[in-house]
């Protein structure tokens, strides 16, 4: 996809990128996966009327990779969709509201900044001992939908990435009892607005090292103070451990939720085990994997 002869300033956001076959690399390999994800998961319908994504910028090296490939990707001819950043300002102490919109200005993004205050209806919601996220959360998702609506917008699009949607299957394993996590492509609940994650294939790695080779002005997500001891990160400190024993591991787990089999799950409501009989299906009794009990 990128030719060793084009300019590397496609867009601003690409100005000064490092010349060098590692980055060359990494940038492709990202931007491949991307446009495989909004292929894949139809977030493009190209029979409709052009689009518009709201593209939620909160200054993370995620956001930031997110906001440069969609770029990318429009810039080639490969999302004809318009898009419009957005970042969502709610009142965190410390927060440098200054940044982004010079960053954007500079970069030539079309931009909506927005200021709400849900820093401190969290703060006297929330009793005490308990962490910000879920409702923090809940009050900047109605926001950014919001926005979307006012904006003309049919999609609302997050820079989660494949790290993030493993910590959440595991997050609704271990303390949810259900089996699920962030999908690639949903409906919100009132039925008028997508939800697209487009770096649902890229390594949270990926996303680091592209963004800190580029520079961009990354603002760290602690500002609340609410992040010491979360479930997420514990879980996150159990899949470091696996990777570290067995390099690769989060792309096989991440694989298996691409490759789910109801048959040999215990949902009910998924496979309907009362109805099953003998020569009904071609039944496995072994996975590919497990040992063969004796």
């Amino acid at each position: 996809m990128l030719d060793q002869n084009e300019p590397d300033d496609i867009h601003p956001l690409f100005h000064g990128a490092p010349r060098s076959t590692e980055f060359r690399k990494l940038r492709k390999r990202i931007v491949r996966l991307a446009r495989e994800a909004v292929d894949q998961y139809g977030m493009v319908d190209r029979d409709a009327p052009r689009a518009r994504w709201l593209v939620c910028l909160s200054g993370g090296k995620d956001s930031y990779t997110l906001l440069a490939v969609l770029h990318e990707l429009q810039w080639r001819g490969l999302l004809p969709v318009d898009l419009l950043a957005c970042n969502l300002d709610q009142g965190q102490p410390g927060f440098p509201a200054t940044v982004l919109p010079e960053f954007l200005e500079t970069m030539q993004v079309p931009h909506r900044i927005e200021y709400q205050d849900t820093y401190s209806i969290v703060m006297d919601k929330t009793p005490a001992g308990r962490t910000f996220c879920a409702l923090c959360s809940r009050l900047r998702r109605g926001n950014l939908y919001r926005i979307a609506r006012e904006e003309g917008c049919n999609a609302v699009v997050l820079g989660h990435h494949r790290d993030d949607i493993l910590e959440t299957f595991f997050m609704n394993l271990f303390h949810g009892g259900r089996l699920a996590t962030m999908p690639p492509k949903l409906v919100n609940e009132e039925g008028d607005l997508f939800v697209f994650r487009p770096l649902a294939h890229v390594a949270e790695v990926d996303c680091e090292r592209f963004a800190n080779a580029m520079g961009y002005p990354i603002i760290p997500c602690d500002l609340c103070g609410s992040q010491d001891g979360l479930q997420r990160q514990q879980v996150k400190q159990i899949l470091d451990g696996w990777e570290a024993n067995s390099p690769g591991r989060r792309q096989v787990m991440f694989r298996a939720l691409m490759n789910a089999r109801p048959s040999h799950l215990l949902d009910p409501k998924l496979f309907d085990f009362a109805g099953l009989g003998l020569g009904s299906v071609k039944f496995e009794e072994t996975s590919d994997v497990a040992p063969k009990l004796r």
